[in-house]
């Protein structure tokens, strides 16, 4: 890669070389029947990832614009929306519901642990709900959701299920042809920049045949832009217009999905949860533990605790002058921890190389740090470079 620096943030996160050179393509015209096959290409590509039976959007916009498109084509205003949040991201989806006047509740788990799946159930059985939401990996508190236990729960009791992938999606199974009980994860949503590597500015949002009946239930939609029915024309032919796409993102997006895709899923899926294991295995060995536990991380990004004592800016201003770049926390845990992104086009060298170079940083902060007990740490649990 010809990045300068090592991006360790949950997203963007690092972009290879060939995604780089497709964008640096020539600029050609939204409707241009070159450009056309190549957004096709990048949609059907995606549709292949999710498995959906449905339809799929790729839209200019960020991981909010998806969250938006997925809300407002299923939840109409007065219905009543049931939001599962382990973190900062899922709360978001408070703001959106009140935004488009869709009665929201919400079980919210403890930061660091998942929601229980008992709740859920309580909650469901006594009242009737159009959909519910459910963060796959919680960029601010890196929670995996377990999907194998809320999935069959919300499917029995009727509502749709609205998968937010946005940090999840290419790394952690998100098939939406399996079966979860009595039904399947109805939306899949999700951002470029994160796990498919991609720089930022497409939103991504999946819709099965369930979520798109959703749809037609609703008379009119509170949106223009996120509305899907002025998307699906130009999802099944790219030739016609409704609003103007980012052609060169689309050139990166149909490459990065190309990488993502030869590699396969199940061997990113392994390898992502193999980057996970070993990075906070190796980081424990500087006193640095995860917020959440092994059996409910996420395989993407890792919010690291601070050992008693330790600067956060000063720790990241450290790091940074190395050239690894990882983000601070967020609400309640500003200052306290930091959050180090393992995923998408990563590799082990850079890991290990990273790992290293947090270890120096807090030797010089005055801290122990044993290097070469952290590195072995890593090299234990990862999987090899392919």
């Amino acid at each position: 890669m010809r990045n300068e620096e090592m991006l360790l943030i949950p997203g963007p996160t690092p972009v290879v070389d060939s995604i780089y050179d497709a964008m640096a393509q020539e600029t050609r015209g939204h409707t241009d029947p070159r450009f056309a096959a190549i957004y096709k290409s990048a949609i059907e590509k995606t549709r292949e990832m999710l498995k959906t039976d449905g339809e799929v959007f790729v839209i200019s916009g960020s991981g909010t614009i998806a969250m938006e498109m997925a809300l407002v084509n299923t939840v109409a205003a007065g219905e009543k929306l049931l939001i599962i949040s382990q973190g900062f991201f899922g709360d978001r989806f408070i703001h959106l519901a009140k935004a488009f006047g869709i009665e929201a509740e919400v079980i919210q788990s403890e930061w660091g642990k998942q929601a229980d799946p008992a709740l859920v159930e309580e909650k469901l059985a006594g009242e009737t709900f159009k959909a519910v939401t459910i963060t796959h990996a919680d960029t601010s508190t890196g929670v995996a959701a377990d999907l194998d236990a809320l999935v069959p729960i919300i499917k029995k009791h009727g509502a749709l299920v609205i998968l937010d992938g946005v940090c999840a999606t290419a790394a952690m199974e998100e098939d939406m042809s399996k079966s979860y009980g009595d039904g399947k994860i109805d939306i899949v949503l999700t951002g470029s920049q994160k796990a498919i590597g991609v720089p930022p500015g497409l939103a991504i949002v999946a819709f099965n045949q369930t979520a798109l009946a959703a749809r037609n239930q609703i008379e009119r939609v509170p949106a223009y832009y996120c509305d899907i029915y002025n998307w699906l024309p130009i999802m099944h032919d790219p030739q016609k217009y409704f609003a103007t796409p980012p052609v060169n993102l689309i050139y990166g997006f149909d490459e990065g999905m190309r990488l993502v895709l030869e590699e396969g899923m199940e061997n990113r899926y392994q390898r992502h949860a193999a980057y996970g294991k070993a990075v906070r295995a190796a980081l424990a060995v500087y006193g640095m533990k995860a917020l959440a536990e092994e059996n409910a991380a996420a395989d993407t990004l890792s919010c690291i605790l601070y050992p008693e004592g330790m600067n956060d800016a000063e720790f990241r201003k450290a790091l940074a002058e190395k050239g690894v770049i990882v983000a601070g926390a967020l609400a309640h845990l500003a200052g306290k921890a930091f959050r180090v992104g393992h995923m998408g086009n990563i590799n082990e060298e850079m890991l290990e190389n990273a790992i290293v170079k947090i270890g120096e940083a807090v030797q010089e902060l005055g801290f122990e740090a044993d290097l070469e007990q952290a590195v072995r740490r890593f090299r234990e649990l990862a999987l090899p470079v392919a």
